[in-house]
């Protein structure tokens, strides 16, 4: 199966531009802290700017899925990059005329986030019109591999050149990154969507529709709200790597090393997911991620080195793609393609819908009581969300892909 995907000439380009503009992207991702960091000293700034890049999907994510089901898949995430190149490209420019700001910082994260909406939406729609159904799970899988292999290379190489070449250098290589992505996407051949049906328009109701489908079905519904409340965590981490590191001797380059390994781990999760989502229940898997993704947090605070914080930052990072894998080609295998961008849009911003919060809260927390206590309330969260999950019996009771068909 997987070599059928590597010789499906669309998948690749698909995968292959999304795979550089990944890497393009965490270089700069990790300097937007460390850059607001060296000009404010406050962590609550720093977590302000991850709050502002993920409240797009607050904002645009109902909206955004009801359009992009009557859009050009293909032209909106070409559209969206070019977008994102320039204002990548923007940071840069301030900084060769000494103009950059705070405001600046702020601004750009947040344009790139809402263009993100956009983009993320219409590419995982698009996913169907590429691939079989049946390859749907390894190419998840595929996806998860390439997006975690850009995770390796992508914050070291940011930190590095940031230390060494110059802080405005990262942001360079994000806006190439993304005009490699606009190549891709242009050279395939694949159409993004079906051919729509000749109806009347109402974007309240297509709304509506998404809506209903994903109320209406108890797993995925519960899905969105448990990935929602895993992404809290997940926003919240990277700001307290980056202080937990720092507290424990690290340099901005093996700060990006720490995020490096740490994507090692996402590799291995993404080549073992698909054996994973064969051997095991949907329930099985999605329960044992929680649990331990609860144990590895708890056990940040007490890391005595930041190569063994990398460590289990590479454990959580593992278990990442596994859960992706699963519930992704679970979710994208029910839904009908007419309904794909709405259903998606509002899975995702009940998905994503707390990443602000994370963001926010981490920087608050560590200002206000420390890394430490930070770590043990974010914790106790997945703790809560461990004992929810095992006890929902539409997780335990999850029917096998096969059968089930989507409605």
């Amino acid at each position: 199966m997987t070599g059928r995907l590597w010789r499906n000439r669309d998948y690749m380009l698909l995968w292959g531009g999304q795979v550089v503009s990944t890497a393009g992207s965490a270089a700069s991702a990790i300097v937007y802290p460390l850059l607001i960091l060296a000009l404010t000293d406050s962590p609550a700034a720093a977590g302000l700017a991850g709050a502002l890049r993920a409240l797009p999907y607050l904002v645009f994510s109902l909206p955004v899925g009801a359009l992009i089901d009557r859009w050009d898949r293909k032209r909106v995430m070409i559209l969206c990059d070019a977008g994102r190149a320039l204002t990548a490209a923007s940071i840069p420019l301030a900084m060769a005329f000494d103009a950059l700001t705070l405001w600046q910082l702020y601004a750009a994260t947040t344009i790139e986030g809402s263009l993100y909406v956009f983009f993320n939406i219409a590419e995982v729609a698009a996913l169907p019109r590429v691939v079989g159904q049946g390859e749907l799970p390894q190419a998840a899988a595929q996806n998860e591999a390439g997006f975690g292999a850009a995770n390796i290379v992508g914050p070291s190489l940011g930190t590095f050149v940031y230390q060494t070449l110059g802080r405005a250098v990262p942001f360079v290589v994000d806006a190439v990154s993304y005009a490699v992505s606009i190549a891709s996407l242009a050279a395939i051949r694949s159409e993004f969507r079906s051919a729509p049906a000749v109806v009347e328009r109402h974007l309240g109701k297509e709304i509506a529709d998404g809506l209903r489908w994903l109320w209406n079905r108890p797993l995925i519904r519960y899905m969105a709200f448990l990935t929602g409340a895993t992404n809290l965590v997940a926003a919240a981490t990277p700001l307290l790597i980056i202080v937990l590191a720092r507290q424990l001797g690290a340099t901005d380059v093996e700060i990006g090393v720490v995020f490096s390994i740490a994507g090692i781990g996402g590799i291995l999760g993404s080549v073992v997911g698909g054996g994973i989502e064969r051997r095991f229940s949907f329930g099985q898997v999605v329960v044992a991620i929680i649990w331990v993704d609860a144990v590895l947090v708890a056990l940040y605070a007490v890391a005595p080195t930041f190569w063994m914080l990398a460590v289990l930052c590479a454990g959580t990072s593992m278990t990442g793609p596994i859960y992706n894998v699963v519930q992704f080609s679970y979710r994208l295998a029910l839904i009908p393609d007419a309904l794909q961008g709405r259903v998606n849009s509002t899975f995702r911003l009940l998905a994503f819908g707390l990443l602000p919060v994370g963001s926010a809260l981490s920087g608050w927390l560590i200002e206000r009581f420390g890394a430490a206590h930070a770590v043990a309330v974010f914790a106790c969260w997945l703790l809560i969300l461990a004992l929810m999950t095992s006890g929902n019996r539409h997780v335990r009771d999850a029917p096998p892909i096969a059968k089930v068909e989507a409605r």
